[in-house]
């Protein structure tokens, strides 16, 4: 929530980044809450084009197949300034600036099991545990929550943060981080069925529903739209 300083300004609701790490089906979040949130968001939407199959294969297709839900990419500039906390004497925030939204930031892309699955693997792999070692690691699921208009899964696929100004001990004070995230449909969560795996596909169904719900809304413009179009 923001203060404009104006009794009448609408509450302003922050965007976050969520991750769901699991120990043993209990669900930790690790949330990345938005200090400010992003004042311009890229919303980028590739179908998938039957004209790029093999061309003994198009045949077969009609030009308006579309067997998956097309691709979609969500792109945008999070900006982090320790000021304000240092100001009101946040005490992490006066000895190591923003590092510590920074490192939550960078966790995002880190493999994890869980904060008690992470340190069972890592006593294992100093025991010589071959399983512990062989299994593949992956990212746990986040979120990415742009207040209810959107709560998507969404895996970062390119994170960059420049930092602009230090403290005394070389910790972040400021910093920008331009990160690319990419939307997964619940296709992607068939092969594993856990907690965090059913909130994520919730969470896909329900902003697919209100997207859907929003275009049936828009059918309102339709005679404004038409009678512009028609000349009298």
């Amino acid at each position: 929530m923001a203060d404009t300083g104006y009794p009448l300004s609408p509450t302003v609701l922050r965007g976050a980044l969520v991750q769901l790490l699991e120990d043993f089906g209990i669900v930790i979040p690790n949330i990345v809450p938005f200090q400010y949130n992003p004042a311009k968001v890229t919303l980028g939407v590739t179908p998938w084009n039957p004209f790029q199959t093999a061309p003994q294969n198009q045949a077969s297709q009609t030009p308006l197949v579309q067997p998956f839900d097309p691709e979609q990419t969500y792109s945008f500039d999070l900006e982090f300034d320790a000021a304000d906390d240092i100001e009101m004497g946040n005490p992490v925030a006066m000895m190591t600036g923003v590092a510590s939204r920074l490192a939550a930031l960078r966790k995002l892309v880190e493999p994890s099991k869980g904060l008690l699955g992470d340190l069972v693997g890592a006593i294992g792999g100093l025991a010589g545990d071959a399983a512990a070692q062989a299994e593949r690691p992956a990212v746990p699921v986040t979120l990415l929550i742009l207040g209810t208009s959107a709560i998507l899964p969404v895996r970062v696929v390119s994170l960059s943060i420049d930092i602009t100004e230090f403290t005394p001990n070389l910790y972040p004070l400021i910093a920008k981080a331009t990160i690319e995230l990419r939307v997964l449909t619940p296709d992607v969560f068939k092969c594993k069925s856990t907690t965090a795996t059913g909130v994520a596909i919730a969470a896909y169904n329900l902003t697919r529903a209100q997207d859907d719900l929003l275009a049936i809304a828009n059918l309102a413009n339709v005679g404004t739209a038409v009678a512009s179009m028609v000349p009298l």
